[in-house]
């Protein structure tokens, strides 16, 4: 693997240099008055990211992961019951999540490459006259079929069925890329890391609350400690943490954010849809088809690539990691070895998903797939070239 090359992976994603230099800082005492000027910061960064006016932002040395348990422990009570549709490899772990903590899943069994039946959950809920479900959850980008799920349409659902779950959204290769709306689409709970829309190394899990779910802190049964958002919002009052903060990350969050909020958040949406857009074009003159079922679900983060019958996915991956040192992503779960992943969220641009789509092209021809060199680079350069010019005309 080169380290001179974009990676084009789901995440971590590439980082810009100057992200890189707001990591690398020199030691600050976290409990000194300096930290506030990082903390804060970060943590409105985020809301005005989520599109929120009131949320409360914390913030962990964690991952995304550890941003699903603290909304799992921080609301929920042993025996409560939520829904959750099993459509890819991260509903499924986050299923397993809330099963390994006692709680009982209701699991609506989704195809892999579908999203989230939002008409089915209103039917469940609707038949839930004594409300013992307690939260929905929801995955807006399953980073591992590369489907988009409508969350507005899963929370028109709720408010159909007039049901008070709370909605656990699961934004980490969403938010900060494509359309993310916590307070318009009534969110409770948005999860996120570090490292994908962030642009930064891993290492920060992020969650969201709103009032409700805050209100739900206060009788939640599950246990928790270096979880426990009580204990965060104190030290968050106080300007500090309950432990040892990852200053250094904290501060690339802060001017990540910063980052996004001047390009512009449709600006950043536009540029991973322009991008996407040229990569599905490229898969489409591959005579390939994506794992997402139908254009509605396609994902502007990650495209899942279904290979020819037989042949086995992981090759391309392998093979273009040891012959042109570029990382693409592997099938997981139920589409290991039948897709391979090309990630083009983040600090990305036309011509660097161009290299991305040549390497492919080198590789696919390497392992003697029926490809034409240069077709799906070409039909991606026209959608590029078609979007550069439609934003020079605007501009004059």
């Amino acid at each position: 693997m080169s380290l001179q090359n974009p990676v084009f992976i789901p995440g971590p994603t590439n980082m810009p240099e100057s992200l890189r230099r707001a990591c690398d800082m020199p030691t600050l005492d976290h409990r000194s008055s300096l930290f506030k000027d990082i903390l804060h910061p970060a943590r409105d960064g985020v809301r005005r990211v989520l599109k929120s006016a009131n949320a409360e932002v914390f913030i962990f040395p964690s991952t995304g992961t550890g941003g699903w348990e603290a909304a799992i422990t921080n609301t929920l009570s042993p025996g409560d019951t939520v829904l959750a549709s099993r459509n890819g490899m991260f509903s499924l772990k986050w299923i397993d999540m809330c099963q390994r903590h006692g709680l009982t899943v209701e699991i609506v069994e989704t195809p892999w490459g579908e999203g989230i039946p939002a008409d089915r959950f209103e039917e469940i809920l609707t038949a839930d006259t004594t409300h013992r479900i307690k939260a929905v959850l929801a995955t807006h980008n399953e980073t591992a079929t590369g489907v988009r799920s409508d969350i507005a349409a899963v929370r028109r659902a709720m408010d159909a069925a007039r049901h008070p779950a709370l909605l656990f959204v699961d934004g980490v290769s969403s938010i900060g890329s494509m359309p993310f709306e916590f307070d318009g689409w009534k969110i409770d709970v948005a999860i996120t890391g570090s490292q994908k829309g962030f642009m930064l190394p891993a290492g920060l899990g992020i969650a969201a609350f709103s009032a409700k779910a805050m209100a739900a802190v206060e009788t939640a049964g599950l246990a928790r400690t270096y979880f426990d958002i009580r204990d965060m919002a104190k030290g968050y009052a106080a300007n500090g943490y309950p432990y040892t903060p990852a200053v250094g990350l904290l501060n690339g969050l802060k001017v990540a954010s910063e980052m996004l909020l001047a390009e512009g958040l449709e600006t950043v949406f536009a540029r991973h849809t322009r991008i996407a857009t040229g990569v599905r074009a490229a898969v489409a003159a591959w005579g390939m088809e994506l794992c997402a079922a139908r254009p509605a679900l396609y994902s502007d983060t990650v495209s899942a690539i279904r290979t020819p019958e037989g042949f086995d996915a992981a090759r391309i991956v392998s093979h273009a990691s040891t012959r042109y040192g570029v990382a693409f992503g592997a099938g997981l779960g139920q589409v290991a070895g039948k897709v391979f992943r090309i990630g083009h969220l983040g600090s990305l641009t036309d011509v660097m998903m161009l290299s991305g789509l040549a390497t492919v092209e080198m590789v696919m021809a390497d392992l003697d797939l029926p490809i034409r060199l240069g077709s799906g680079v070409a039909a991606a350069q026209d959608v590029y070239r078609q979007s550069a010019a439609s934003l020079a005309l605007a501009a004059e």
